[in-house]
């Protein structure tokens, strides 16, 4: 179901930011849930890594090391074993009727985990984890997979901020209360009433997510696990944007998994701290991951901004490797979070722990929102637990190169640097193969680093569907501001000596700008330009043409070329009449001369980009055009 058909549990009407989704229902219970499932979820595995570490619990004679390791493997074992089948059923049934059935399951198997905390039962907590491993198979693919359903296109990336911002925070709350709450009752009673008033709290908001009928209602469920799991795989290997984000995101869980796999230690044998410290370091990347989350939503104008993921990426490079720079030698006496904090020789290791957060969120929102909105809504639970699938694969791959740099002698320090650096191979491997991330990137930092714009009317821009846009030509910066505006992706049509400047070249080319000639220069090129024009029109695609021919040498607007009435007679579809203003005397423009010969006279200046209401193709004129677009510019040039 289209977003922009939903109206259960309140209006769909423009929100100013992301935290107003909490006053809707169409959000709120979903985070709830999510939020006590995976509270509940690092509450029973902590518990349990606690019994078994400083209170003694056995199972089988194994090891306490032994006994860890096999918690988080029964833990990982239900993403390979399930997520295809979980994929599934969140396609055929109401993914409001799956998230209930799944926190009854929750509520069940919180009643196996209170018998084994009240007999201090080995076997039967590591069955619970095991358990809650499947709860957290079957609520993974829907928890991402709704939010297309319950959102408009413009909050996706918000609301995937709070998803990633409320997870992560209940995860570092979740084991700090299983710690805390093992500690402080022998008895597990307080542990026990926790689980389950958890549990139940998240059926009771699963009760009020409003219905999200079902993607896919005639999918026939192959219970085949293996046949399956390669089948959804497949699939998605056939959108090359989703698979390679897909594989984003799971090597951002690769890094996640060694880092966390590596702070217990790192705390307490290269810092010389307690378990305070452990405790500092993982609130800090956990608020830091919650902090770049919700600020995704800021950053990228409220669309899915792909330009934040080298961003992302840039950041957890440079902090992940400053990290090892700023690791102060061992001080000899046992460290406190209070200490660490109270010492400035620890605030440069402080602040990158929370700025490799803060960048990681920045770089895993996105990828999220673009597989939510690129994967086929049939399809896109599927695309969340082949995600799930490989997250475990990679984490798994993680915990063994982890265990073979250990068994080789390198220290954490240098585990840790070694994980930063892979990352910058990874990350110019995955842009090469996908330059659109790293085109995204450049027109993100030119029109968020030069100039303040302010957006009027890009509403009247169609959410979907074929339409033109024209706009006054002020400079060679002017498809750059639009292509970062404007939430869907753009074909602009430009002047071919524009299309070949060095640098924008790369971004025009990898945004599929369509190179046009004047007819006495090259014919051919011109008509190449307006086939290409009716294709990606008949596509259902958003064309962009500045009708002027030319950038302005005075910055009034020009006369407006007969162009538009030839492609719209060609192609009906309605045109959006847009003004760009306050860029005439930019660096780009010409109105010092050359443009981007004379020394920048200003900065971070003030713009505006705004759009007017659609012309049907029956009303199209040039001059009309004209006309509408000088009046949205008005007076400022």
């Amino acid at each position: 179901m289209p977003a922009s058909t939903f109206h259960h549990g309140g209006s769909m009407s423009h929100h100013p930011n992301q935290f107003d989704l909490f006053k809707t229902r169409r959000f709120l219970p979903l985070f709830i849930t999510q939020f006590f499932g995976a509270f509940n979820d690092n509450l029973l595995k902590n518990a349990v890594v606690v019994l078994i570490n400083f209170h003694g619990m056995q199972l089988m004679g194994l090891a306490p090391e032994l006994m860890i390791q096999l918690a988080a493997a029964l833990f990982i074992l239900p993403f390979f074993l399930f997520s295809a089948t979980a994929g599934q059923l969140c396609e055929k049934y109401d993914k409001a009727a799956v998230a209930r059935f799944v926190k009854r399951m929750e509520i069940a198997i919180m009643l196996v985990a209170a018998v084994g905390f009240w007999l201090h039962n080995g076997a039967i907590l590591m069955s619970t984890i095991f358990l809650m491993g499947v709860h957290s198979t079957l609520f993974g693919p829907l928890k991402f997979s709704v939010l297309p359903q319950y959102l408009q296109p413009k909050e996706l990336v918000g609301g995937n901020g709070l998803i990633e911002m409320g997870t992560f925070v209940s995860i570092i709350l979740g084991q700090v209360a299983g710690t805390v709450l093992v500690n402080a009752d022998p008895q597990r009673f307080s542990i026990i009433v926790t689980l389950l008033a958890c549990a139940l709290a998240g059926l009771a908001a699963a009760r009020r997510m409003p219905p999200a009928p079902p993607s896919s209602a005639a999918l026939a469920i192959d219970w085949n696990m293996a046949r399956q799991t390669w089948a959804i795989i497949r699939q998605a290997k056939q959108s090359r944007p989703v698979w390679l984000s897909l594989l984003g995101i799971s090597w951002f869980w690769f890094l996640g998994a060694l880092y966390l796999s590596k702070l217990p230690t790192f705390a307490s044998d290269v810092l010389g701290g307690d378990a305070s410290v452990y405790t500092l370091l993982m609130t800090l990347f956990s608020l830091g991951v919650g902090l770049g989350s919700m600020l995704c939503e800021k950053l990228s104008g409220r669309k899915v901004e792909l330009g934040l993921v080298p961003f992302g990426s840039l950041g957890l490079c440079l902090f992940g490797i400053d990290l090892y720079f700023a690791t102060p030698a061992h001080a000899g006496s046992t460290l406190t979070w209070l200490s660490v904090l109270g010492n400035h020789a620890y605030w440069r290791l402080v602040a990158d722990f929370t700025l490799i957060g803060v960048f990681g969120g920045f770089y895993i929102v996105p990828l999220y929102a673009l597989v939510q909105s690129r994967a086929a809504p049939t399809f896109r639970s599927r695309a969340i637990a082949a995600n799930n699938i490989l997250n475990s694969l990679f984490m798994v791959v993680s915990a063994a190169f982890a265990a073979v740099l250990a068994a080789n002698g390198v220290s954490i320090p240098h585990v840790l640097l070694i994980a930063a650096l892979l990352n910058v191979v990874v990350a110019l491997y995955i842009y090469s193969l996908l330059p659109e991330f790293l085109m995204r990137f450049l027109v993100w930092i030119a029109t968020h680093t030069l100039y303040r714009i302010r957006h009027e009317g890009l509403e009247h821009i169609p959410e979907e569907g074929p339409c033109v846009l024209v706009c006054n030509h002020v400079s060679f910066m002017d498809a750059l501001i639009l292509a970062g505006a404007v939430r869907r992706p753009i074909r602009f049509v430009m002047d071919h000596n524009i299309f070949k400047v060095p640098l924008l070249n790369f971004i025009f080319h990898t945004a599929r700008a369509i190179p046009i000639a004047p007819a006495k220069e090259d014919p051919q090129a011109k008509q190449r330009a307006f086939d290409a024009v009716a294709a990606a029109l008949a596509d259902g695609e958003v064309v962009c043409i500045f009708p002027e021919g030319k950038i302005t040498y005075d910055g009034n607007i020009n006369v407006f070329k007969a162009g538009i009435e030839e492609i719209v007679a060609r192609t009906p579809v309605p045109v959006v009449p847009m003004a760009l203003c306050g860029m005439w005397g930019s660096f780009f423009s010409r109105r010092y001369g050359a443009a981007m010969l004379c020394w920048p006279r200003r900065a971070w200046s003030k713009i505006a980009l705004k759009a007017g209401q659609p012309v049907p193709a029956s009303a199209v004129q040039a001059a009309g055009l004209q006309q509408q677009v000088a009046q949205l510019r008005g007076d400022w040039r």
